[in-house]
């Protein structure tokens, strides 16, 4: 970030329970409309779920009770795990993003868009899976699962808006990233206050981007280095690789001609 946000930035963290967001227009509207489910309901949820798959033995119902009676874990990280229980296909999936010596793939998962499953397991398995690939910096991934579903169909939505921020602004897709920060701050209730922070840090820092600057170019360079890490060298990294190579060009003979 440009060193001279910081004193802005500094303030939005200190007045963070009272800041507005300024980029709102719409004084009709009505916000924090969209709720996580208390753990009590997401529960009865995934119990529903596990009973209709018709594997809920005595085993996997005393599993059940210790994934559901871990009060501090994160209601997606246990609806996950419960997937993980009773469909072999859930549990490889998560299983082989977290494997870290693997590839990830190229394209979405068969499970994630097949409407013969029930919504509530594939929007809820979506987003763990978009969150352990975004953990690997899969970005590109995590995109298109997350853009599979809506918000108001998955258990967090407060992750779903501020992951696919995150993914937005790594990818410097900065209208997408804005509008996802949006419907972080003014569509969740209840948004963590680590979220928010971070939102508003992208917020601002997407204020300063301009195309074709050296800022445009370190993002894309960054980007090249993370997708080549990731055994992505095809003709997406290949365009930017030349994207790079022609605005370096362009300063070089700015610089040459006493341009810059």
């Amino acid at each position: 970030m440009n060193p001279r946000l910081l004193p802005s930035v500094v303030a939005l963290l200190l007045s963070l329970l009272q800041v507005q967001p300024a980029w709102s227009k719409e004084k009709a509207k009505v916000f924090g409309t969209l709720k996580a489910p208390a753990a009590a309901t997401a529960r009865e949820e995934a119990d529903a779920w596990l009973r209709a798959t018709g594997k809920s033995d005595e085993a996997m119902r005393s599993r059940f009770q210790e994934i559901w009676s871990e009060d501090e874990r994160p209601v997606l990280d246990r609806l996950a795990a419960t997937f993980s229980l009773a469909d072999p296909e859930a549990a490889r999936l998560l299983s082989e993003a977290r494997d870290r010596h693997r590839p990830t793939p190229f394209d979405v998962p068969a499970i994630l868009p097949d409407s013969s499953r029930p919504l509530f397991f594939r929007a809820n398995l979506g987003l763990a899976y978009a969150r352990t690939l975004e953990e690997r910096r899969d970005y590109e991934g995590a995109l298109a699962v997350l853009r599979l579903f809506q918000p108001q169909q998955v258990a967090d939505p407060a992750v779903y808006f501020f992951d696919r921020a995150v993914a937005e602004h790594a990818l410097a897709q900065k209208a997408e990233a804005s509008r996802s920060i949006v419907g972080l701050m003014e569509d969740v209730a209840q948004v963590p206050d680590r979220y928010r922070v971070i939102a508003l840090l992208m917020y601002q820092d997407m204020q300063d981007w301009e195309d074709k600057d050296l800022g445009d170019i370190a993002r894309k360079m960054d980007n090249i280095e993370r997708r080549l890490a990731l055994a992505r060298g095809g003709p997406r990294t290949q365009k930017l690789e030349r994207e790079v190579i022609s605005r370096l060009d362009e300063l070089i003979k700015k610089l040459e001609q006493g341009g810059c």
